[in-house]
């Protein structure tokens, strides 16, 4: 009597044991199957959860430097954007003078086109200071404020820095953020200093005077309006340089973006179809040991009172 108890009480405990494991897989298979994770715990697969967390650091980089990308994408777009405006305005500005220069014009004609200049200056003015959604300028270098500004006379000065900050694409990567005004919008003329600015300023004060000769003065013009073309033609290219090199880093990310996200699914992911089969041969092999485990205590339980 005392043997027969002794082998139920171990095969009592072996079953509920057995039970209790696969109870456990069920359980396991079902939440991963509804959260669609294959680690609850590190505890539970310690070198894959610590696999995830490199992961999980990478991906936190890329998508820092993904928003800087698009970031850094935007505002190079902006400043194209507007260097086409002031290469337009200036080509005007350039026809306008090549007509001062080379037809009689009268007192209103003289006018009328000093009238367009001034007009254009403010516009170019307005450019000059474009700035972000964010309200950054552009073209300020790394100064928060204004680009230009004009002084007690009215001449326009730059007011911006002479570097431009540097953003973090990649490791061992970073792309200027824009080029400053500067660069853009002033040049040398015959050695002497100038800009856009006083040439158009230059042109449309000596048309509106009407005084010594406006012809010369809007011949004269016609170079300065030049180099003013050739530096903005140059910033442009600097910038669409740029644009371009941050497409190419973008198009890196997406795909380092895909990789790791693949490489964190292999990792952490429940596949569902083999969960789906550990989960019915759980259930399964649960039911059969229920089974099996009644009728061997329902007979154990019969000899014991024989």
């Amino acid at each position: 009597m005392g043997s027969l108890s002794t082998s139920f009480g171990s095969f009592f405990e072996r079953s509920i044991s057995q039970m209790n494991g696969l109870r456990s897989q069920i359980d396991r298979a079902q939440t991963q199957i509804a959260t669609g994770s294959r680690i609850e715990r590190g505890s539970q697969d310690p070198a894959a959860a610590a696999a995830l967390r490199v992961l999980d650091r990478r991906a936190r980089l890329t998508e820092a430097a993904s928003a800087n990308a698009a970031q850094l994408g935007q505002e190079l777009g902006l400043a194209d954007r507007e260097l086409q405006g002031v290469s337009a305005l200036l080509q005007r500005a350039r026809e306008l003078a090549v007509a001062a220069g080379n037809s009689p014009l009268g007192p209103t004609g003289r006018a009328a086109i000093a009238a367009e200049l001034a007009q254009l200056e403010q516009e170019l003015f307005a450019r000059a200071n474009a700035t972000t959604p964010d309200g950054e300028p552009l073209f300020a270098g790394d100064v928060a404020g204004p680009a230009f500004t004009r002084d007690a006379s009215g001449a326009v000065i730059y007011a911006g820095s002479a570097t431009v900050p540097a953003i973090p694409l990649a490791p061992g990567t970073v792309i200027e953020r824009g080029l400053p005004g500067s660069q853009i919008f002033e040049f040398e003329q015959g050695g002497v200093p100038s800009s856009a600015f006083a040439v158009l300023g230059t042109l449309a004060s000596a048309l509106a005077s009407g005084t010594g000769d406006p012809a010369a003065a809007a011949r004269d013009a016609i170079a300065g309006l030049d180099s003013a073309l050739d530096t903005v033609g140059r910033a442009q290219t600097i910038l669409g340089t740029r644009a371009v090199w941050v497409d190419m880093i973008q198009t890196e990310q997406q795909g380092r973006a895909v990789d790791l996200a693949e490489r964190r699914s292999e990792i952490g992911d429940t596949q569902i179809s083999e969960a789906i089969i550990r989960l019915q041969q759980a259930m399964t092999a649960l039911e059969a040991s229920q089974s099996a485990f009644a009728r061997i205590s329902s007979l154990s339980l019969f000899r014991a009172l024989s």
